[in-house]
């Protein structure tokens, strides 16, 4: 930096600065972090990141997280002062207003440059680790000359007291994912007060224990800043970097204390801070040497991009990674592989749990060019989602296409946002559907950045038998039925399975949950159609031209449904059954379709699930279900006892049709 450049402090102040009148400004927010963590940043950005604001997504760019997404007025301020378009001085004034792209907490896809959604604490280090470990992939498959890339994070106290930061942790420690840098802004200080008050941990320990390299540094201190980062790019480990850090730096009354934290500083003292720290600017200002010298941060990277671009022209491998990377995927030949395995099976009238088609699914989907690539929370067997085809990803083998997460439910959901916000890779996860309840606020936070996830969840009901009802998921389809935007699938047999599949590869802007059984079901589609009937969500699996009630069901329960329906037709009554596979899916279509297939006769639901939801389509006291938790027993035993058969249904519509007469 020559004599005539702004100073680093000068640099860090312009962070500091329009973080505090942001803040004060719309009269809430968090000022403590961007003001503590700002010198970080300033390096950070200004030597080692290596990104283009006229190409946001230029795939070999280093990721920037900010796993502490309170102080989202730093992610925001640089994004601003390194000339990323959109990030103008009028949205910074318009910070967590209704339809500013400065929301309270980073959101993913509201402006260029926030790679991912933070807010709720560990999160953004779960989906560092996802992107860390993408980034190994890939590089295994296409090589440095393409993929060579780093993940940075900005996490706080607070993200390390969560638990998904020990989970998340764990698994980038034993993988060795050495392309990962962590920035632990170890300021002391949490909502409440000191962290004294809650924790002791000692941070450095931890992590050394799990596996990664630690180094301690004044986060203050340009010239320890620098050589942290360098000593981190030459370990063969993630590397946290302990920040001792001064929360509210450079504030006279509010520096180290909580009162900074979550409150704007007040005019008053934000003017003290002003000529603390030497910063002679009115608010919102910032002098164009200052902002020239952040715009040219990026300088540093034009050689390094032109030189990608050249290895990517030249490379044999450019059509698939840009395939991969822009998740172009061949819809035609995967149609046909899954026609083809529907009307096989059809053919042989194959019986099967649902969790076993999905392994044939995804057997036979294996050699398809889509980079799908899966895992399981320590159930494998059980969620049958590694075929023999696969191999593990591990420490010495980043070719691999099956993630063992372990007994990390929350941070294998995390970690696979963070792959698919990567980018070159579609992940999907198994674990027990009673066990969404670890997942849950990765999976919501899936839906609310649209991505193309896929959790495989098993052992869907009271079906999963003797490991009764701690193991029995009750109120679950419910709850997952209540997040916008998740597609929540529920196939009643093989050719549901195969089309549900076929559906959540293809959803580029939902996340799907594919709820699958333990027993052997029959199957149940027993006509021949081209047509993805799951995509429509809800379609008339049973029918007749004079029917005198309808009857929908899901998942296991349509074989019972179509039982009643034979029952009944003994007694002259005609049923109509309709399969609603995808309740999301079917709110989707025109009111049209909608009417055509619940029909305009009383409707009765069967579900081994919460009523919850289902008065959206039947009447109260015309569904069949659990309102209690379930037991240990074998299935067929627990279906019988709490009245989820083919008689009871049989019983119910037939008293109805009675009263009405």
């Amino acid at each position: 930096m020559n004599s005539n450049s702004p100073s680093l402090n000068d640099l860090a102040n312009s962070i500091r600065f329009l973080s505090m009148d942001a803040v004060q400004k719309a009269n809430s927010g968090h000022p403590g972090m961007p003001m503590g963590m700002a010198d970080i940043a300033t390096v950070l950005f200004k030597d080692f990141m290596k990104f283009d604001p006229k190409d946001p997504f230029w795939p070999d760019r280093d990721r920037f997280i900010l796993s502490n997404g309170h102080g989202s007025m730093l992610l925001y301020s640089c994004l601003h002062l390194l000339g990323y378009k959109g990030l103008t001085i009028n949205e910074l004034k318009n910070f967590r207003q209704l339809n500013s792209i400065t929301a309270g907490h980073p959101e993913y896809d509201l402006s260029k440059g926030i790679e991912t959604t933070t807010g709720p604490l560990a999160q953004g280090l779960s989906n560092a680790v996802g992107m860390a470990l993408c980034e190994k992939i890939l590089n295994a498959n296409f090589g440095n000359n393409l993929v060579n890339h780093y993940t940075y994070v900005f996490a706080g106290d607070g993200c390390l007291m969560e638990g998904l930061s020990h989970e998340s942790a764990s698994l980038a420690g034993h993988l060795k994912l050495n392309k990962l840098i962590v920035f632990f802004d170890d300021n002391g200080i949490s909502i409440d007060g000191p962290t004294s008050l809650s924790t002791s941990d000692n941070h450095m320990k931890r992590f050394k224990a799990q596996g990664w390299s630690t180094i301690k540094i004044n986060g203050h201190n340009y010239t320890e800043i620098k050589n942290a980062i360098k000593e981190a790019k030459k370990i063969n480990t993630p590397t946290l970097i302990c920040c001792k850090t001064k929360i509210g730096f450079g504030s006279p009354n509010k520096e180290n204390k909580a009162s900074s934290h979550g409150s704007p500083l007040g005019e008053d003292e934000i003017e003290l801070t002003r000529k603390r720290l030497n910063w002679h600017h009115k608010p919102f200002v910032i002098p164009k040497k200052i902002k020239s010298e952040w715009e040219n941060f990026s300088a540093k990277n034009i050689n390094i991009k032109n030189k990608w671009k050249i290895n990517l022209e030249k490379s044999k491998k450019k059509d698939k990674f840009l395939r991969l990377i822009n998740q172009i995927l061949p819809k035609k030949e995967i149609n046909k592989k899954i026609l083809n395995f529907k009307n096989k099976h059809i053919k042989h009238n194959t019986e099967c749990a649902t969790r076993n088609a999905s392994e044939e699914v995804l057997n036979l989907l294996f050699n398809q060019n889509l980079n799908l690539i899966g895992g399981s929370a320590d159930l494998t067997g059980s969620n049958n989602t590694k075929t023999s085809k696969m191999t593990a990803v591990t420490k010495n083998n980043y070719k691999g296409n099956y993630i063992y997460f372990g007994v990390r439910e929350h941070a294998m959901a995390g970690i696979m946002n963070g792959i698919a916000l990567h980018k070159g890779i579609i992940p999907y996860g198994g674990t027990f559907l009673v066990f969404t309840d670890y997942c849950r606020p990765s999976i919501r936070l899936a839906a609310l950045m649209k991505l193309n996830v896929i959790f495989v969840m098993t052992h869907d009901s009271i079906g999963l038998g003797e490991d009764g009802p701690t193991h029995q998921p009750i109120e679950h389809l419910a709850s997952l039925r209540a997040i916008p935007n998740l597609n929540v699938y529920r196939p009643a047999d093989i050719v549901e399975t195969a089309e549900a599949w076929e559906c959540a590869i293809l959803s580029k802007s939902n996340p799907s949950v594919l709820v699958l059984t333990r027993q052997k079901l029959k199957l149940s589609r027993r006509k021949k159609s081209k047509t993805n009937l799951v995509s429509k969500g809800a379609y008339i699996i049973k029918n007749s031209k004079k029917y005198d009630v309808t009857i929908i069901s899901t998942g296991s329960e349509v074989s019972i449904a179509l039982d009643t329906s034979n029952m009944l037709a003994e007694k002259n009554i005609n049923a109509r059954v309709v399969s609603m596979v995808c309740w999301e899916l079917f709110e989707g279509q025109s009111q049209n379709y909608k009417n055509k297939i619940i029909g305009n006769k009383e409707c009765f639901g069967i579900e081994a699930g919460s009523e919850m939801g289902w008065t959206n389509y039947i009447k109260k006291g015309n569904f069949i279900g659990m309102n209690s938790f379930g037991a240990s027993a074998p299935y067929t035993k627990l279906y019988n006892h709490f009245g989820i058969t083919s008689k009871n249904l049989f019983n119910k519509i037939l008293k109805n049709i009675k009263n009405r007469k």
